[in-house]
């Protein structure tokens, strides 16, 4: 692998459209010859800015190598799952890997930046434009209600998401009353704790399918996303930022949760990170929310093989930071 990554010959084994996969096991030499100093330093620097996703299989937990993208846990995912995801949409699968290497030195803002342009620059390529085209966008009746109930009890600002009927899939409308009430929690500091949570069979099933690509020019949404940061609100709430969560929660309904100091988990509650079958990578900020929680080599594990973990998973993980049993 060393000799590959040095030679200029690599072009020949990278395909545009295709993921070069490097999997390693316990018996390669690689992971030593790092850690004993063998490998030289430019052979690393190399391979951290090049388009492939280094897999390690059959490792110890406490023993990831050095240059892993992700380690495979039999107990969440295979490598064969992992393998059909990548081969499915390798180039939304090799911007994820590229994105989360640097994703635990990168401050907040600058998280939020980089992966938002990732983000965007999927958008406009081929593998989101397919699922686009496949998926019918469904016209909906009026909206029930209000996105976003909100309510003061004393010290606690309590924030429902009132989407019930499509599992609060997160949309312009509910994005935008949640931006309102986190700024006046954010402007208020009487409020002591704002506690957010969902209506109906699950906290948030993710971004509403309806909207995705509904932005003519990538490059704007980016700056939009931007400024309209709903992880950026929770995360400067700081300890005052309290998530319940339950159900089957995906995309968004994980990334968002992990900004909050604190989560609870109902015992329903399961995570998961479908943005790569889209042919993006997650968008909520979770590149740097989740890998805050649990690391970016689960968060590749989770974004990689489509899996979906339990509360106990999350809550061993670290994902939740607790769970109730009702």
């Amino acid at each position: 692998m060393a000799r590959l990554v040095r030679s200029s010959a690599l072009i020949d084994a990278f395909v545009p459209g295709h993921a070069l996969v490097v999997i390693t096991s316990p018996d390669d030499a690689t992971t030593d010859a790092i850690a004993e100093g063998r490998t030289p330093l430019e052979t690393i620097d190399r391979l951290a800015s090049l388009p492939c996703i280094v897999i390690a299989v059959s490792r110890p937990p406490d023993d990831t190598p050095p240059l892993a993208d992700l380690v495979i846990d039999p107990a969440v995912a295979s490598l064969d799952d992992v393998l059909v995801m990548i081969g499915r949409n390798p180039l939304a699968a090799t911007a994820l890997a590229l994105l989360l290497r640097g994703a635990e030195a990168r401050s907040l803002g600058a998280g939020l930046a980089v992966e938002s342009a990732v983000y965007s620059m999927l958008q406009a390529g081929a593998e989101f434009a397919a699922w686009r085209a496949a998926t019918e966008r469904r016209d909906r009746d009026r909206e029930p209600g209000p996105p976003v109930l909100v309510e003061r009890v004393g010290d606690r600002l309590d924030l429902v998401l009132n989407r019930p009927h499509v599992r609060n899939a997160l949309n312009t409308a509910m994005r935008d009353g949640l931006l309102d009430a986190l700024a006046v929690a954010d402007a208020d500091e009487s409020i002591t704790d704002v506690v957010i949570r969902g209506d109906g069979p699950a906290f948030c099933s993710g971004g509403d399918l309806d909207e995705f690509g509904s932005f003519d020019d990538p490059a704007s949404a980016h700056l939009v996303r931007l400024v309209a940061s709903i992880g950026r609100g929770i995360a400067g709430l700081g300890n005052r930022a309290h998530c319940e969560v339950h159900g089957a929660c995906a995309g968004s309904g994980v990334e968002l949760p992990a900004f909050a100091a604190h989560v609870v988990a109902h015992a329903d509650f399961t995570a998961s990170l479908p943005e790569v079958s889209l042919g993006l990578v997650p968008g909520a900020g979770g590149t740097v929310s989740v890998v805050s929680r649990i690391g970016r080599h689960r968060t590749a594990l989770l974004a990689l093989s489509g899996a979906n973990i339990d509360a106990p998973t999350a809550l061993g993980w670290g994902l939740i930071d607790g769970i109730d049993p009702r």
